[in-house]
């Protein structure tokens, strides 16, 4: 298995930019597609971001579209998360996950198709 790691979280005020990393340690040598969901208290978890194994294949939420950019660097299993023009309701704590399948079309905005978490990171958005 594999055990999800971010960084990269922090404060920035409204309309800057923020890079999310997240490496996975452990059994690295899987195809894992992974993704970015984003949770605030007393909130559904909100999916984000996710990418196929290889990189080639993005899927974003619609809250996010057009603003961030999430790629995978195959090699190392590791994902980023790039956030530019950031509004004060992308605030919340951000979760890497990873999985070796989604199970069906459309599956990979769900939470419960990822096998692994990471710990979460904060981003702050100020206005």
């Amino acid at each position: 298995q594999v055990q999800p790691v971010e960084s990269g979280g922090g404060l920035v005020q409204a309309g800057g930019s923020l890079r999310l990393s997240c490496a996975a340690s452990g059994r690295t040598s899987g195809r894992y597609h992974m993704a970015w969901f984003r949770q605030t208290p007393g909130k559904e978890r909100e999916f984000v971001a996710a990418v196929s194994w290889s990189g080639g294949t993005t899927y974003y939420g619609d809250s996010v579209k057009g603003r961030f950019t999430i790629s995978k660097e195959y090699a190392k299993n590791a994902v980023y998360l790039q956030m530019n023009s950031l509004k004060p309701e992308d605030t919340a704590v951000y979760y890497c996950a990873a999985t070796l399948r989604w199970k069906y079309s459309g599956s990979y905005s769900l939470g419960g198709e990822y096998d692994y978490w990471g710990q979460g990171t904060q981003v702050t958005v100020s206005s």
